[in-house]
């Protein structure tokens, strides 16, 4: 029997994700996945898992959760306290957790997202591919409930032979290299010098669909709209308000917004919370 993982509390936001269901974008369902794929490759190496097996993305107020087999686990990503039981634990460590005995997440104290890999991973049944919940199009299962109970696979490998891991970085202020968008010619000169020359902060009503940003609005050159075309993750699309949005992984695959210019890397706003300052620097015009 591979054994399930009750949920005693959910938290916030915690959520089913593997690598994601790239390919599907022609049929309007965006990647999803881990916001930082990275982060769930190394906790499912942690714990003998392959890179793609599903484990649980884990949103700033933490979770407490009780596997009924003895399974072996990694927390990677915030800082935030670990417990199996009584027994203080470590993030970025393989942790032995008995059955029946309950691991505890707390909060994070800096960034926001963690990632929790279990041995033979998290079986749920895969939607086009993958395992992952998809906040936005509603694929996948949907965000934990206290009460829920997941399936765990069977284990395939051995934890890791390590004792640690470098902890990863949490910076205050975000660096983010973008490149011009296929709209940029729909704002101001003035818009651009804005853009790449002023600090903005994440909003508290980013998810995982998009980091809204609020700071120096970004004024239009051209007044019309737009239909709708296809957005990539990453892109910095401008609303009505001129408040930038930048999309992240559950992001719908087309919108009518006109998009100023698309970041090479999102990952690091996976770490941010509200009020954390970003900055874009990219290609002078």
């Amino acid at each position: 029997m591979n054994g399930i993982v009750e949920v005693l509390r959910a938290g916030a936001m915690t959520t089913v994700q593997d690598l994601g269901r790239p390919g599907w974008a022609h049929l309007g369902v965006p990647r999803s996945g881990a916001l930082d794929p990275m982060a769930l490759r190394l906790a499912n190496r942690l714990v003998g898992n392959p890179e793609h097996a599903a484990g649980l993305e884990i949103t700033l107020t933490g979770c407490a959760l009780r596997p009924t087999r003895a399974t072996s686990v990694a927390v990677v990503g915030a800082e935030a306290d670990v417990r199996v039981g009584p027994r203080p634990g470590d993030v970025g460590c393989p942790l032995a957790v008995p059955g029946g005995t309950v691991l505890h997440i707390g909060p994070a104290r800096r960034g926001l997202r963690c990632w929790l890999a279990m041995a033979g991973g998290i079986a749920v049944a895969p939607v086009l591919g993958s395992r992952s919940t998809d906040t936005l199009a509603g694929l996948g299962p949907a965000p934990l409930r206290d009460g829920d109970r997941l399936p765990l696979g069977t284990p395939t490998g051995p934890p890791a032979p390590v004792e640690f891991t470098v902890p990863m970085a949490l910076p205050t202020e975000l660096r983010l290299t973008v490149r011009l968008g296929p709209r940029h010619d729909w704002f101001t000169p003035a818009a651009l010098d804005r853009l790449l020359g002023t600090a903005y902060q994440v909003s508290p009503l980013s998810n995982r669909v998009g980091a809204r940003l609020s700071g120096a609005p970004l004024p239009r050159a051209a007044a019309g709209e737009l239909p709708s075309e296809g957005l990539v993750l990453g892109a910095v699309q401008v609303p009505a308000d001129g408040q930038p949005l930048v999309f992240l992984a559950d992001h719908p695959t087309t919108g009518g917004y006109p998009v100023v210019a698309v970041v090479d890397d999102v990952t690091p706003l996976a770490q941010a919370r509200p009020g954390t300052t970003v900055r874009f620097h990219g290609p002078q015009r």
